[in-house]
Parts: C-alpha cells; structure tokens; sequence
C-alpha cells in the first residue's frame, strides 16, 4: 500500500477556548494533521467566530487545514480554508458559493454511495462515509461498514473521509478499507495519554500501512 492515510481533526462539541487552545497545539506537535474542524454545538455566531479566529493561526502554523463545520457563512467571515457542510446543512453549490472556487469543501454523505457520486459530480473536494463506530459526539443518523471505502476507491478519484467513534484501537480495518483520511475528535482529545500520545499513534499506524 503506497497510499497514505492521513488525520482530519475534529473539535470537541464544547471548549473553553484558550483551555482548548492548548491541547491543540499539544495534538498538533505528535505528528502530521491534514486539517482541523471547528464544530462547536450550541454556540452563538459570535462565539464560534471568535474560537475560530483564536484557532485558526495555530491550525495553519502546523501547516494543516482550517475547516469550519456546517456554516459556510462563518467560514467565509474566518477566511478558512474551507467548509464542511451535512446533508441538512447548506448545500453544496451554496457552501461553494459562499467561499469561492479555490476553498475547500467536504460533504457528510452518510452511508450512501449515491449521495457521496452526486456530490463528487458536483465538485466537492472530499465525501465523508460513517458513523463506522459508535460515537457521543453526535448522534449518528447512519451506520457504515468499511467496505463503502474499498468500493469507492475502486470506483471514484474524489477523496473519501471515515468518521464516526475512530480511535487509535479501531481505525485500522478503515485503512486498510482505503480511507483517505479519518476524522477523529474523542479518540483524540480523550486519548488516555493525552492528545499528542494519539497522533503519535495515528501517523505511526498510517506509516505502518503505508509501507506494507
């Protein structure tokens, strides 16, 4: 396998925000880290601007992506690097709309292939299959089986994202599937041996497949 997997952050759904700051630079120095996603439950317009414009210089020092959840809005406001949007979220033209041509934007497409191609079709930069795991961050709407990713690299050059309740103990069946990334959010930021120790682990797994 020459393909390497790689790590897509995501935020815990509550933070105080220079507490949060913290750990994120602590995350950020175990390894490479594609991106970052500001996914912020319940909070004001306000306050996810300012955790934004608060994270978003550390997210970019460590040369990895700043990515805003469901609000190409605030993205846009952010100047981030793009935008993740759901299926009850903005669509896709819309959230392309909102932070030009040369902005990324992922899509949540659930467990369905056919949503992942419309949206592939359409332009998005990346589709994100899951929940593969239970998880408490969100309540997932869809269970995935790592076999949506080995069909899909089969069939489709658009990256494609595992998410859903990944941690470091059962992320490797969704490498070896062919995901192009995996978006972690507990089994980092509640990583028994604190966040750093876990993208340590993660980059040392995706080495390790990658070389086989």
């Amino acid at each position: 396998m020459s393909r390497r997997c790689r790590l897509s952050l995501i935020t815990p759904p509550r933070f105080a925000t220079e507490d949060f700051a913290r750990a994120l630079k602590d995350a950020l120095a175990g390894g490479d880290v594609a991106a970052v996603q500001l996914r912020l439950k319940d909070a004001s317009d306000s306050e996810i601007l300012q955790a934004g414009a608060v994270l978003k210089p550390i997210v970019q020092a460590a040369d990895a992506a700043f990515i805003v959840n469901d609000r190409p809005d605030l993205a846009a406001k952010l100047d981030a690097d793009g935008v993740h949007v759901g299926q009850d979220d903005a669509s896709y033209a819309a959230a392309r709309a909102a932070i030009g041509a040369d902005r990324i934007v992922g899509v949540t497409c659930h467990a369905s292939r056919h949503l992942a191609m419309e949206a592939a079709e359409a332009g998005a930069d990346y589709v994100a299959f899951g929940a593969f795991y239970p998880t408490e961050t969100k309540d997932a709407k869809t269970h995935a089986e790592p076999e949506i990713l080995e069909i899909w690299q089969e069939t489709m050059e658009t990256p494609c994202v595992a998410i859903g309740g990944i941690t470091v103990e059962n992320a490797e069946p969704l490498v070896a599937a062919g995901a192009d990334f995996l978006a972690v959010s507990a089994g980092v930021w509640r990583h028994p041996d604190g966040p750093r120790a876990a993208v340590a682990a993660f980059n040392a797994l995706f080495d390790r497949r990658a070389a086989e």
